[in-house]
């Protein structure tokens, strides 16, 4: 049976480009609906996967935040090539760590940060998220319980060495985020039980841009791009970039 795994998308919807970034462990799938949006009202979107990523998890171990950022940096230039002048860029989890890092390292219009961590979490409890995302993906390739149990001995066996080069990364982004002078939009989910919430009012205080806004959303967790509030993200999230002082029209 072949599995339809999400795969990276571009969507065309002007001349005004966003680059939309998954979370650790996530896929193109937590964006696509933001993208589709976005789409409809006048913007085109790019999102990239991350290495590892939406594929098996025995494929995921094998990779770290020095090949993830790489596809960050190839997904800006894809829309570079396709000539997109001006590029906002936004990130759910992980990949709003990457927002913010590529504010700090590139020209962009705008960023958006969804839920995106600041402190740093053990490896163990990373690596739990890591043991959680195998066993869904394993279910999701429909292996019945005892092949997954047998093969989930196996994965146990294989750690994720850069866990810790991820504990770096996170912590770099929180001691440069003062780089930032480019607006930003701090989105942050009150019921997110995967990350510090504190997170947002770092990131907030944090970045040197007076074009600032960080907004809680009361009903929503961590994966807000698909909770119950996600209408009105999107909604904020075009208001935020409508508002930006683009060169060209929509």
């Amino acid at each position: 049976m072949k599995l339809n795994l999400p795969k990276p998308f571009t969507f065309e919807g002007g001349k005004r480009a966003v680059l939309l970034l998954h979370g650790f462990t996530g896929n193109s799938s937590d964006v696509r609906m933001l993208g589709r949006f976005l789409e409809k009202n006048g913007y085109t979107s790019h999102a990239p996967h991350y290495k590892g990523h939406g594929v098996p998890p025995e494929e995921l171990v094998e990779t770290g935040p020095e090949d993830w950022w790489k596809d960050v940096e190839a997904g800006y230039e894809h829309l570079k090539s396709q000539g997109y002048e001006e590029i906002a860029v936004a990130g759910l989890s992980l990949g709003g760590v990457f927002s913010l890092k590529l504010g700090y390292t590139a020209p962009v219009k705008g960023i958006v940060t969804m839920c995106a961590p600041m402190y740093i979490k053990s490896e163990e409890v990373m690596y739990k998220g890591v043991l959680e995302y195998a066993r869904e993906f394993k279910k999701y390739e429909k292996k019945d319980e005892d092949q997954i149990e047998a093969e989930m001995k196996d994965f146990e066996k294989t750690p994720m060495n850069t866990l810790k080069a991820l504990q770096e990364l996170i912590g770099d982004v929180r001691n440069s985020v003062d780089m930032i002078y480019t607006p930003t939009f701090v989105v942050q989910g009150r019921h997110d039980h995967m990350i510090n919430t504190d997170s947002a009012n770092i990131i907030y205080e944090g970045i040197e841009t007076d074009q600032k806004k960080l907004k809680w959303y009361e009903e929503s967790g961590h994966v807000i791009t698909l909770d119950k509030e996600k209408e009105q993200l999107h909604e904020d999230v075009l208001a935020f970039l409508d508002s930006l002082d683009w060169s060209v029209e929509k």
